[in-house]
């Protein structure tokens, strides 16, 4: 068994802000709570986790969340409550779409989605959606960090399934990554694993070694093969 899908982590300037801004809107417990690190629920055995940066953002961020809604009052309501809590509308080139595109406090951008069968059964995220200039290829690499299989693949669009959980999904862009990605995804041996050998694996199927000034940690950071850090963890 390789690694799997642990963390969503978000770069913050003020993580308590942001992850009770989080908390809030997606009605889910914060777990943990200190100046380096606030925690908050997705589903079971993943977090949404914030964590201090000096850095301000920049760009558009190539990680972004997708909010579930079941109907279109409950969307309009999701809305609205985002709004009520400190997220804007923005513009990030969509055009005239279903679904609403808003950035939290910080500038973050998600999507609030029209009620779409395919998230029936998942929680309030319904996707972390990846930007990529070869989403088909990405997917594979990610089916192999995660062991989530590739659902569905084309030119433009491709999707990793979890049961129950919010599904991860990368979209066609024409822009490569230019900076530090502000939003990470974390992975994890299982218990009984060895943190080199899963590390070697990676690296096999394309990932590289990373340096985001991380200094002398117990976990090991990579990059994907567009460029996207993530963090390899100890198992658990």
């Amino acid at each position: 068994m390789g690694t799997r899908l642990h963390d969503v982590v978000v770069d913050a300037a003020d993580p308590v802000r942001l992850g009770r801004f989080w908390s809030e809107l997606l009605a889910r417990p914060v777990t943990g709570e200190s100046a380096d690190e606030v925690d908050v629920t997705l589903s079971a055995g993943t977090d949404l986790v914030f964590v201090p940066v000096p850095e301000p953002k920049s760009v558009k961020n190539r990680l972004h969340l997708d909010l579930n809604s079941t109907s279109p009052e409950h969307q309009a309501a999701l809305v609205a409550r985002a709004r009520e809590l400190g997220a804007r509308p923005v513009d990030i080139g969509q055009g005239t779409v279903p679904w609403v595109v808003l950035a939290d406090p910080e500038g973050n951008e998600f999507c609030v989605l029209e009620p779409r069968a395919e998230y029936s059964d998942v929680g309030p995220v319904a996707a972390v959606v990846v930007d990529a200039v070869d989403p088909s290829a990405l997917a594979a690499f990610w089916s192999h960090a995660t062991g989530l299989p590739v659902v569905r693949a084309g030119e433009e669009f491709a999707s990793l399934r979890q049961e129950s959980a919010f599904w991860l999904e990368f979209v066609r862009v024409d822009e490569a990554k230019a900076v530090k990605n502000r939003v990470h995804l974390d992975v994890v041996p299982p218990a009984d694993g060895d943190l080199p050998t899963e590390v070697v694996r990676l690296e096999a199927q394309g990932a590289v070694r990373a340096d985001v000034g991380q200094g002398a940690v117990e976990w090991v950071v990579l990059a994907d093969p567009e460029g996207n850090e993530f963090c390899v963890l100890t198992p658990r």
